[in-house]
């Protein structure tokens, strides 16, 4: 694998728009070359009979039933807003007519 370049890193970084201070560019080349060795490295997997995920773990979504129960305190929660129309809390408008 070719070395990267110090004018490799300022290139990048420039299609970047980084403006990366000329003593870190060294430590940039060395990191970018590591990176460009662990990809060539995951290229070289098997992956035809693998299935395409998005995770490495699964993620299951656990609902519950909607159930709808009554409540004694509607009343009590209205009165704690500091503006209320009929059932309602009274908000100040957002958006113009």
């Amino acid at each position: 694998m070719k070395k990267i370049s110090a004018e490799d890193v300022r290139k990048v970084a420039e299609l970047a728009r980084l403006d990366l201070p000329d003593q870190d560019i060294s430590t940039y080349a060395c990191q970018l070359e590591k990176i460009i060795t662990y990809v060539a490295q995951l290229e070289k997997i098997e992956t035809v009979d693998v299935i395409p995920t998005t995770r490495a773990l699964e993620v299951l979504n656990v609902t519950r039933d909607d159930n709808v129960k009554s409540t004694s305190v509607r009343e009590e929660l209205l009165e704690l807003a500091p503006h209320r129309e009929g059932d309602f809390f009274r908000v100040p408008q957002i958006l113009a007519d």
